[in-house]
């Protein structure tokens, strides 16, 4: 996939970069169902996207196959005027829409998926950057409430959250971690279908990103977060599972020239995959069973959904 890849980056790498941008070349290679909002906020504006790629039995064509979220999440995919160039954290988008490219050229060949996938993110080139140790956030145009109203879909019934996971110390490696499944409020066992398809795919040992409990709690409650991989966890009773981009050192996000296109192939790749075989019924994000055994005997935890106890 690096063909695809290489073809979001230098889309987005620029002060032209927008969503308009993204659907032309997306409608030039096949794709019809994407939409494209304008939406300002108090400390800039952005525009969302949104993509749905038909599967054969996907629920757009009248089936039955299960549906596939995928989500770029990042604050921005700029940080001009201060910052020229694409940032760090531009990674998410850059991921999830190579994904999106990639299954646009594989249904022009006449392959499909079984299931329907929907990719949503948001492309921004005048991002505002946040102080943080030990390396400074992007921050967002708009607030995280409103674009997780827009990136995560009712149709969606798992979904991949990608971002750039490089501003922390506890992730010591180079290219992508994937983190436990979350849904609604637990954090369950990493799926072992999920760690099965990243062996295949990278060749190598699997890698899983340590989370805590406070990171899939909504930002704005005055806990320390990761990042905001798994805040789509917050807003939906869909099982999620982050897919971290990775390095060995902390990056700041808002850090240009640290954009690393083989570990994004390759994260891009996983993505495609799983795609592949949750929509066939062959990847589960967390087990059924299980999971009603979790809620009869321990009862749900939604509250870690919310903003807390006391908070209006």
């Amino acid at each position: 996939m690096l063909k695809q890849v290489l073809e979001i980056y230098e889309l987005l790498d620029g002060p032209d970069a927008s969503g308009e941008r993204v659907e032309e070349l997306l409608r030039s290679r096949g794709l019809e169902e994407i939409e494209v909002q304008h939406i300002e906020g108090e400390r800039g504006e952005t525009d969302f996207v949104k993509i749905k790629i038909p599967g054969i039995e996907g629920k757009s064509s009248g089936g039955s196959a299960p549906t596939l979220g995928v989500i770029g999440r990042l604050g921005g995919v700029g940080a001009r005027p201060r910052l020229i160039g694409i940032v760090s954290d531009a990674d998410g988008a850059i991921t999830a829409l190579s994904v999106a490219l990639k299954l646009a050229d594989m249904a022009r060949r006449g392959e499909r998926l079984m299931g329907d996938v929907i990719v949503t993110t948001h492309i921004c080139p005048r991002a505002p950057t946040i102080p943080h140790k030990p390396v400074p956030f992007m921050g967002s145009p708009v607030s995280i409430s409103r674009m997780l109203s827009l990136e995560v879909d009712d149709e969606m019934d798992a979904i991949l959250s990608i971002d750039a996971t490089k501003a922390n110390r506890v992730v010591k490696w180079r290219g992508f971690a994937i983190t436990p499944t979350v849904k609604e409020g637990w954090i369950l066992k990493v799926s072992d279908d999920l760690l099965d398809i990243m062996e295949r795919v990278t060749g190598r040992i699997p890698r899983v990103c340590p989370i805590t409990t406070q990171d899939i709690t909504p930002y704005g409650n005055g806990l320390d977060h990761i990042n905001s991989m798994l805040q789509p966890a917050t807003v939906t009773d869909a099982p999620v599972v982050g897919v971290a981009i990775t390095t060995e050192v902390p990056v700041a996000g808002c850090a240009t020239g640290a954009n690393h296109v083989i570990d994004l192939e390759e994260a891009a790749r996983f993505t495609l995959e799983v795609a592949k075989d949750y929509g066939r019924g062959l990847c589960k994000f967390y087990d059924e069973e299980e999971w009603s055994i979790i809620l009869k005997r321990y009862g749900p935890l939604k509250l870690l959904q919310t903003l807390g106890r006391g908070v209006a």
